[in-house]
């Protein structure tokens, strides 16, 4: 009698999950609408949780996944730094990746949620911002070597303690960073965000009462690791490696940096050893272990049919393993500002890893991350401006689904600025912003196109970094598919184009154009099985061109009017498989 009396209500449980999932998607909306950089309102680098009593997990808000792994090491690290002894009104910060955090831009925030004297949980919120110090604005540079040239690092410290300030902190931080009234300002609405999430989890616990609602947080654990284990399990036994590259490290340019991920999947658990990979590197590319994990959650994650909610109970049967002084698992002080570069390139080898055990349910890689810079100008007024913005996006194709064109990486879920908000923030003009034809890898599905983006610097003089990939190393289609279009970077000065490595910083002057060419998404399954009439289709929209449907599709578009020649299509293609 007592078991059906605890018994999980299931209608319950749904509300419950719905209500901790509106609470902490309010928070990233909270920052959107009161935050004063645009890499927060308008690109939306931030992501939003609460955890339990005991620092589990328990919901993660809108926009980023890649926060997903991070989030519950630098909880852990924030319990046990201070135990049980937070109370009402403390607030925590952090920002060192070698104790919970990711790179020093992200700025982690926990807040210890009360009713009454009963610890509930915690609110956490992270948010990248615009400027950490360091040798070049923005703290992200790919060319460091060490993180104390990448800016301040904010241990586990509280930034409020029982509602009051600690202006020593906030003071330590303004005079570090080039743009204080934007990061206080950027700080002032996570922390928004932290008290809005306080009010309606307290509501919650007014509603269901504190010991049903940490009831229905155990259920909700279980739900997820259920279903994890649910997918896993239906994956086939075995061991499944890949092996992709990064292109350089920043700093040794030409020389690739090898990615190596081995599934091993036993029942309904299963390992990532990325035993194999680079070792640590001399450039900013190395990553943090809880950023690799975030990596492999994702990847795991992509090829799940359930709406269970990120959460620790996901995580369970998932265990990720890297050897210490590996490039997912590096030394202190080993700089990490550009660790989504390796940490987007750990998705993809996963990806890779998971098609040879279950080739349909995988995506090819899209365009390889986010492609992101920083311009710290002087303009022509004289005065400072810092901007930072994050480029992307194409997805690569699938059994039976498209690669899609111009949209956000799936594990970063962030958008591109718009124009009119960059040319308003920064002495730039956007001149070309557009798809490429034939980027997108050649399938029986396509993947997504290249993006474009050129701007004329309009300012006095600048430092301009940019952190990109996928140029050596394209990337890969799936099944029979073409790879999509390698990156590019050009610098042109009075009508003459360089190259530019993949990774950089240079100084701007007036007048001089930049043009960043994101990868194309990797194509799946053989370009020659792939529906005529969708040919004609993408020819007709300047995604293909004539000679490419001819040349790698084997499709004869002829055009006014537009048509395909059957005869000479079917001709064609039954001489190219011989």
């Amino acid at each position: 009698m007592e078991q059906e009396t605890m018994a999980v209500d299931p209608v319950k449980l749904e509300l419950v999950k719905n209500a901790v999932g509106s609470v902490v998607d309010e928070m990233v909306l909270t920052v959107v609408r009161v935050a004063y950089s645009s890499i927060m309102k308008d690109t939306m680098d931030i992501s939003s949780a609460f955890c339990d009593s005991q620092g589990r997990l328990i919901a993660q808000g809108l926009s980023l996944p890649l926060h997903l792994g991070s989030i519950p090491d630098a909880m852990d690290a924030v319990m046990a730094e201070y135990g049980d002894s937070l109370a009402p009104g403390d607030i925590v910060i952090l920002n060192d990746p070698y104790q919970g955090g990711m790179h020093l831009p992200d700025i982690f925030m926990f807040q210890p949620v009360f009713v009454g004297t009963h610890l509930l949980g915690y609110a956490v919120m992270v948010a990248h911002h615009n400027d950490m110090g360091g040798r070049v604005p923005g703290s992200s540079a790919a060319d460091s070597t060490e993180i104390f040239q990448e800016g301040l690092q904010i241990p586990i410290l509280k930034l409020y303690e029982k509602n009051v300030l600690n202006t020593t902190l906030l003071s330590i931080i303004e005079r570090n960073v080039r743009v204080p009234r934007t990061v206080a300002g950027d700080l002032r609405a996570q922390e928004a965000a932290c008290r809005i999430a306080e009010r309606g989890m307290r509501e919650l616990a007014a509603k269901y009462g504190v010991t049903e609602l940490e009831r229905y947080f155990e259920a909700l654990l279980d739900y997820s690791e259920r279903e994890a284990r649910r997918v896993i399990g239906a994956l086939p036994d075995g061991e499944y490696s890949y092996t992709d590259h990064i292109d350089d490290d920043g700093i040794d340019d030409g020389k690739p940096v090898r990615i190596q991920v081995t599934l091993r999947i036993e029942g309904d658990s299963l390992t990532a050893d990325l035993t194999g990979s680079a070792d640590e590197v001399r450039g900013a590319i190395n990553s943090t272990l809880s950023f690799a994990k975030s990596a492999v959650y994702f990847a795991i994650r992509s090829v799940m049919d359930s709406d269970a909610p990120n959460n620790a109970g996901f995580m369970r049967p998932i265990r990720v393993v890297a050897p210490k002084g590996c490039i997912f698992n590096p030394n202190r002080p080993r700089a990490v500002a550009a660790r989504g570069v390796s940490g987007f390139r750990l998705i993809d080898a996963a990806m890779g890893a998971l098609a040879t055990a279950v080739p349909e349910l995988p995506r090819a890689p899209g365009e390889g991350g986010t492609s992101s810079y920083s311009i710290a100008a002087t303009d022509m007024h004289g005065g400072f401006v810092l901007f930072r913005e994050a480029l992307m996006g194409a997805w690569g194709a699938g059994h039976g689904r498209e690669g899609i064109d111009g949209v956000a990486n799936p594990a970063a879920n962030i958008s591109n600025a718009p124009i009119e908000v960059v040319e308003n923030s920064a002495p730039i003009v956007v001149e070309r912003y557009e798809l490429l034809g034939d980027s997108g890898g050649a399938g029986q599905w396509r993947g997504g196109m290249s993006v474009l983006r050129q701007f004329r610097f309009t300012g006095q003089f600048a430092t301009f970094q940019l952190r990109s990939d996928r140029r050596r190393f394209p990337p890969f289609g799936l099944r029979g598919g073409r790879h999509g279009a390698s990156s590019d970077n050009r610098l042109c000065t009075d009508g003459d184009w360089v190259q530019l490595p993949t990774k950089f910083t240079t100084q701007l002057r007036h007048g001089q154009v930049f043009r960043h060419i994101t990868a194309g998404g990797g194509g799946f399954g053989d370009p020659r099985d792939r529906d005529p009439g969708k040919v004609l289709d993408d020819v007709r929209n300047d995604r293909v061109s004539i000679d490419c449907a001819r040349q790698i599709y084997g499709v004869v578009v002829l055009p006014d009017p537009w048509r395909v020649d059957m005869r000479a299509t079917l001709a064609l293609r039954a001489e190219q498989r011989g």
